[in-house]
């Protein structure tokens, strides 16, 4: 198996207007698909669904399911995106920070879900695991 690079990820969310409002209005993704409980958002070319589950939530213990998603960011417009995070009023948990080459930032969805902005590529960020 060959797998060749971040297709997609799906995210269970409390409501799906207010994770819209986040990932569409905040983040920049484009809106694709909207129906009744789900969106589809793409971002360069990485894409996200969302997914309107009212119990969303409830059954997580802290270590089971997703810990974070990454994606990718240029290093020049790192900066500008920390300060749309700031200025959106998005609880930031850890960064700007630099890690290894490469710069990062963690960050909570509406629904707390953990997102991180990173400058550098796998192969770059395993240089410095060598």
């Amino acid at each position: 198996m060959k797998v060749t690079g971040f297709s997609h990820i799906t995210i269970n969310v409390r409501n799906l207007q207010t994770s819209l409002d986040f990932y569409h209005g905040i983040l920049g993704m484009t809106l694709r698909h909207r129906g009744r409980t789900d969106a589809y958002l793409e971002w360069g070319s990485a894409w996200v669904c969302l997914v309107e589950r009212m119990d969303a939530g409830e059954h997580a213990d802290g270590f089971a399911g997703m810990d974070h998603v990454a994606f990718y960011i240029a290093e020049n417009d790192f900066n500008d995106a920390v300060g749309i995070l700031k200025q959106s009023n998005v609880t930031i948990v850890r960064g700007p920070i630099q890690r290894g080459v490469g710069w990062s930032v963690n960050f909570l969805d509406p629904d707390g879900i953990q997102l991180e902005l990173h400058t550098s590529t796998l192969d770059e960020r395993m240089k410095i695991w060598r």
